[in-house]
């Protein structure tokens, strides 16, 4: 990984890292789950969580000239300010003709949390890694 101390932190939904634009949304797990019991998005990642402190982080990765990144691992570390975060693998995710990434984190209280998303590109001769930090508040 590269050295992070004069890493920006974004409190957007956006940046841009090493030329890779890396979009996030964090949406309420019980939109998933109002889907019917068979539909993609409600069976993706093991199942929606029940309670309403289930949130669907989604990721969206595009290269310089626009193009959707779809040959990654990625993995997102979220947690609250200054605590330990959970950390979990972000998994394909097709919905219609796009390709996304995301999992299910519990936020348990309002307030800041910090969202870490590292990002793996593949089919490279050299394995590029790098870092996006976000902080996010949950009302």
């Amino acid at each position: 990984m590269e050295d992070l101390s004069s890493h920006k932190v974004e409190t957007g939904q956006y940046q841009q890292v090493k030329g890779i634009s890396i979009y996030y949304g964090l949406l309420p797990a019980q939109i998933a789950a109002k889907h019917p019991a068979t539909h993609e998005e409600r069976i993706m990642h093991g199942g929606v969580p029940p309670g309403k402190n289930a949130y669907h982080l989604i990721v969206a990765l595009y290269d310089v000239s626009g193009k959707r990144i779809t040959d990654a691992e990625i993995s997102a570390t979220v947690g609250e300010f200054g605590m330990a975060g959970t950390r979990k693998i972000l998994e394909p995710m097709q919905i219609g003709e796009t390709k996304s990434f995301g999992n299910y984190f519990l936020l348990r209280r309002s307030g800041l949390y910090r969202i870490a998303i590292e990002v793996h590109r593949l089919g490279k001769q050299k394995t590029e890694a790098f870092e996006a930090l976000f902080d996010y508040r949950l009302q």
